[in-house]
C-alpha cells in the first residue's frame, strides 16, 4: 500500500517570503508574519470637470440640475454632490452656481434634505425652477462688458 502525502499548509505565500523569514530566524530575530493590518489612503487620481457653463472672461460656473439626489440605486447624485464640493475646495477663486429644476427635492428618497438646504450648508449660490435670476443675468451683463 502506497502512502499518501502529507499535505501542510504552506506558511508563506512564495519562495522569497520563505527565504527572508528562514534568514530572520537565523539571526534570532523576532517577527509576525502577516499578523496585522497598516491603513493608508490611496491618493485621489486627477479629474477633469466640465461645467455646464462658463461665463466668459469670469471664474463664474453655471450647473443646471434636474437630478442632483439618490432617486436611482446607484450612487450617482452622492458622487456629483461630492464633485462640486472638491472644486469648490480645489478651486475657491471660481464663482460656482446652480440653477436647480426642482431644489425643494430631497437628497435621497426620505432625506429631510433638500437640494436648496445642501446648496446652502456648503455655500453655493443656486436658483430654483431652472430659471437664471435676473439679478444674476444683470450682474452678469455689467461683468463681462468690461
Amino acid at each position: 500500500m502506497a502512502k499518501r502525502p502529507v499535505l501542510v499548509e504552506a506558511r508563506y505565500r512564495s519562495r522569497l517570503e520563505q527565504k527572508v523569514a528562514d534568514q530572520l530566524e537565523d539571526a534570532g530575530v523576532p517577527y509576525d508574519y502577516e499578523s496585522q493590518w497598516v491603513r493608508y489612503t490611496i491618493p485621489p487620481r486627477e479629474a477633469k470637470y466640465l461645467p455646464d457653463f462658463t461665463i466668459r472672461n469670469t471664474k463664474i460656473l453655471i450647473e443646471a440640475k434636474g437630478r442632483f439626489g439618490g432617486f436611482r440605486s446607484d450612487s450617482t447624485g452622492a458622487q456629483e454632490r461630492q464633485k462640486l464640493i472638491l472644486l469648490q475646495e480645489q478651486h475657491p477663486d471660481h464663482d460656482i452656481r446652480i440653477v436647480f429644476q426642482d431644489a425643494k427635492k430631497p437628497i435621497y428618497k426620505g432625506s429631510k434634505t433638500t437640494y436648496a438646504n445642501w446648496a446652502d450648508k456648503h455655500g453655493f449660490t443656486w436658483a430654483d425652477r431652472g430659471v437664471v435670476p435676473a439679478s444674476w443675468i444683470k450682474e452678469l451683463k455689467k461683468i463681462t462688458k468690461r
